[in-house]
């Protein structure tokens, strides 16, 4: 029997949160981050509504989870976030030594691999999960954006 929880199924858990940020003028970016099979944080950007240029949804989800968990580990957890991290959040993702990244949408200009920026030595990192949905919300928001300057 085939699992249900695989990471498209969790990358919709994320597109959900990227549907969030986007009612809320923010930036499309939703994350998950998820144990066993369970998601233990949910999270999107922020920095708006916080005025706070660090509020990424990942960095978010990191806090979330760090709380849940009650240490600042992320051992044995994979993030889903919908566009690959950037050269923060990779360096937030790297110090809480996070299993596993998958994320959607690669971002060309200033994604973690664009940019150079690496994770921990043992976290793996798999893109192009659910890209399209996560790229078509993010240019349907800037489209959206320019349209009402």
């Amino acid at each position: 029997m085939e699992n249900p929880f695989d990471d498209t199924y969790f990358m919709k858990k994320a597109l959900q949160e990227a549907e969030v940020a986007f009612e809320k003028g923010e930036i499309p970016v939703g994350a998950v981050i998820v144990v066993d099979n369970r998601v233990i944080a949910r999270a999107h950007n922020l920095t708006e509504l916080l005025n706070d240029v660090t509020a990424h949804a990942e960095m978010q989800a990191i806090t979330a989870a760090s709380n849940f968990l009650g240490g600042k580990y992320l051992q044995k957890c994979t993030l889903y976030v919908t566009l690959e991290p950037c050269q923060m959040c990779a360096g937030a993702l790297y110090w809480s030594q996070i299993s596993h990244v998958v994320f959607g949408a690669k971002d060309e200009k200033r994604g973690c691999g664009a940019v150079g920026a690496q994770l921990h030595p043992k976290t793996t990192i798999k893109g192009g999960v659910l890209a399209n949905e996560a790229a078509t919300l993010i240019k349907k928001f800037f489209m959206e954006k320019r349209n009402l300057n």
